[in-house]
């Protein structure tokens, strides 16, 4: 939320709306083991709320979200007093933030060379340890920081927790500090495989299914039964020591942990400036999902102790180490209009124009609404705070509008009743949720048809985008798809933005494009109800052009996949004169049609593939076709039916939805294998 053009009054007013809603979603998740929204909507919550009171300091009050530490301990475990307050840490979103933090520090002890820890930050359930002598005596949850939930016998029964010190494993001048009280910090977390393991005991009781890792294994810690506790296989990560014994570096305090018997981290790595921290963070970004622990980001220390205390802390945070977190699938933000797009086939697409946020590693500024009856159901509308949610290369999507978060100015959207194209009316069709432009010859369908046609999944014409297709049919140059095999050096040169090289490339590409295989063809025509896998089908089916132009009504419906609606749709295709006239223009302009060749063998026959991520060394559609020539089938959706799912860099939901349900999950290198 830009604060320049928003009076003190509307600014105090989102704050205590933020602030509300910030700590409802924090004590349900710290005091109730429950869960609304996602870790990452309520980071983004935080993040403007931390960044609005930096711009207005004024407003800044004792009890908002930030200048608190965690919830209220609950009250059926006894309550512990931390010997130093536990506190919370300042989250970063990009390398230009950590480059603020760094450059903030830096004016705090100049002309110091700073180096860094850099460690996985695991999403699990903080505690504190206490050894007495060397002997495990008590352990407690982080709580608000100041006081926690004893907890020490369920801690007992996590294997990874020693119940007494290595110390003869310390040099003499670490061991004589040890004795009296000694307090380590940890994280308590859960493997993924025990995760889905225990979600299938539910699936099968017939009991709600648990959200995360992280809810499990706090859930855990706080049975009063520690069977129960030590029947889930908890795991503990130790990461620092309180209690100074000496040590110098945080790089020493992972060695000493180490030394003593601690679980600790095995990615922990010493970074000795800023480039190599950046390193670090864009191997784990890509790297994380092959980890057995969830993790949402990376906690970065000042790796130097004694520059650790020069720094302090500064409010609830401390100055000396940060928690950057890894690009989230879901983020919050502002919806600041709604517009509406006209498809190929007329469809008035509702887009919702939202603020720019961060979400899934690119920046994001509009999301579909779909239809009417999806914004209904929503009930967003301009104005409103939303989730928003992007897995992979999906096209973002509103999810959840945070209502409480309303000033009463927010504006309902109307469906328009003339096309924003051509102003024709706007029509619904019985039985549909969609709205229609009438005009068959609206411009912005045949933009739309032309995009589509040229696009990856048709005949894959580079250089030829929206704007230069918009800038062909204002002068005039083409009506329709076809016509763009007829173009010349010529006719483009004149148009702005083309130079003579441009023009010539352009129309060699175009001229290139002029061989295509029959399911991309299909698939370019732009035929209601037909996509990628059906034009496949399609093709696998009749085999050449002609057959499926030639073909009966009752014979579309045996195709594998094909309805009577989108038989019907077919059929009419190939059966109206427009249509057959724009096929019989393709003929006229060199257009040569590949019959459908046989796969190359039945290696993969009947194994169902879905892809998530990007992949290295492929495009997905590379992926798509070598899957198809050797018999395995495409899916874009996970299900029990999946065989398996590819997991690339950056991969979205589909990877959690594959654990969930027990799916076979491959990484590149292993797809790789597959087709060989």
């Amino acid at each position: 939320m830009m604060t320049s053009n928003f009076s003190k009054k509307e600014i105090k007013q989102r704050l205590e709306k933020l602030r509300k809603e910030i700590e409802h979603h924090r004590y349900l998740y710290h005091v109730l083991d429950k869960q609304e929204i996602s870790d990452a909507a309520l980071d983004s919550l935080k993040h403007e709320l931390y960044q609005l009171e930096q711009e207005n300091p004024e407003f800044i009050t004792a009890d908002s979200p930030t200048q608190r530490v965690g919830g209220k301990p609950l009250d059926k475990f006894k309550k512990v007093k931390h010997s130093i307050p536990i506190i919370s840490l300042e989250d970063i979103f990009s390398l230009a933030e950590f480059k603020e933090w760094e450059e903030r520090n830096q004016k705090l002890v100049a002309d110091v060379k700073f180096n860094y820890y850099c460690e996985l930050k695991l999403d699990g359930l903080s505690v504190v340890l206490t050894y007495e002598n060397g002997i495990f005596v008590q352990g407690a949850t982080r709580g608000d920081g100041l006081i926690g939930e004893e907890v020490t016998q369920n801690l007992k029964t996590i294997e990874s927790i020693p119940l007494s010190l290595n110390l003869e494993a310390l040099s003499k001048k670490f061991k004589k500090r040890l004795a009296g009280i000694f307090e380590v910090r940890g994280e308590v977390v859960m493997t993924k495989k025990i995760f889905e393991e225990i979600n299938k005991k539910q699936q099968q009781q017939n009991l709600p299914l648990f959200a995360n890792p992280r809810n499990v294994a706090a859930g855990s810690i706080r049975q009063l039964d520690p069977k129960i506790t030590a029947s889930r296989k908890l795991g503990c990560f130790a990461f620092e020591i309180i209690t100074d014994i000496g040590q110098k570096t945080h790089e020493e305090v992972h060695l000493i942990l180490k030394e003593l018997g601690f679980k600790t981290s095995l990615h922990g790595h010493y970074c000795s400036n800023s480039s190599e921290v950046a390193r670090y963070l864009a191997k784990w970004q890509r790297e994380r999902s092959d980890l057995d622990y969830q993790t949402d980001g990376v906690v970065i220390v000042v790796n130097d102790i004694a520059l650790e205390k020069k720094l302090g802390r500064i409010g609830k945070a401390e100055r000396w180490m940060a928690a950057y977190k890894f690009p989230a699938e879901q983020a919050t933000t502002t919806v600041q209009d709604i517009t509406v797009q006209v498809g190929r086939i007329g469809t008035l697409t509702p887009v919702a124009i939202l603020k720019p946020v961060k979400v899934a590693g690119s920046t994001v500024s509009r999301a579909t609404l779909h239809n009417l009856d999806e914004i209904r159901r929503l009930d967003v509308r301009i104005g409103d705070t939303v989730i928003i949610q992007k897995a992979g290369d999906i096209i973002p999507d509103i999810v959840k509008v945070l209502v409480k978060l309303r000033t009463g100015k927010e504006k309902k959207f109307k469906m328009p009743l003339h096309c924003p194209g051509c102003g024709s009316k706007v029509i619904k069709l019985p039985g549909e949720v969609n709205h229609y432009c009438s005009n068959k010859n609206c411009f912005s369908q045949e933009k739309e048809r032309i995009i589509h046609f040229v696009s990856k999944a048709g005949f894959g014409i580079e250089g030829l985008g929206p704007k230069i297709v918009e800038q062909l049919l204002n002068q005039g140059l083409i009506s329709d798809a076809a016509d763009l095999f007829k173009l010349k050096e010529g006719d483009l040169k004149p148009l702005e933005r083309f130079a003579e090289k441009s023009a010539s490339n352009l129309i060699l590409a175009i001229q290139s494009a002029k061989k295509i295989n029959l399911s991309k063809f299909i698939n370019a025509l732009g035929i209601r109800h037909v996509g990628e896998e059906t034009a496949i089908s399609l093709s696998e089916h009749f085999k050449t052009l002609e057959n499926l132009k030639a073909t009966e009504f009752e014979e579309l419906e045996t195709v594998k996949d094909i309805g009577t609606v989108v038989a019907k749709s077919i059929y009419n295709f190939f059966n109206t004169k427009e249509h057959q006239e724009f096929l019989t223009k393709f003929k006229k302009v060199g257009i040569e049609v590949i019959s459908f060749s046989q796969r190359s063998s039945a290696k993969l026959q009947d194994k169902i593939f879905v892809l998530t991520g990007s992949l290295a060394s492929l495009t997905r559609q590379q992926a798509k076709e070598k899957i198809r020539k050797l018999g395995g089938d495409i899916s874009e959706s996970v299900s029990q039916k999946t065989d398996y799912v590819v997991v690339g860099k950056e991969s979205g939901s589909k990877f959690d939805q594959a654990e969930k349900l027990g799916v076979k999950t491959i990484s590149e290198r292993e797809f790789l294998r597959l087709l060989k």
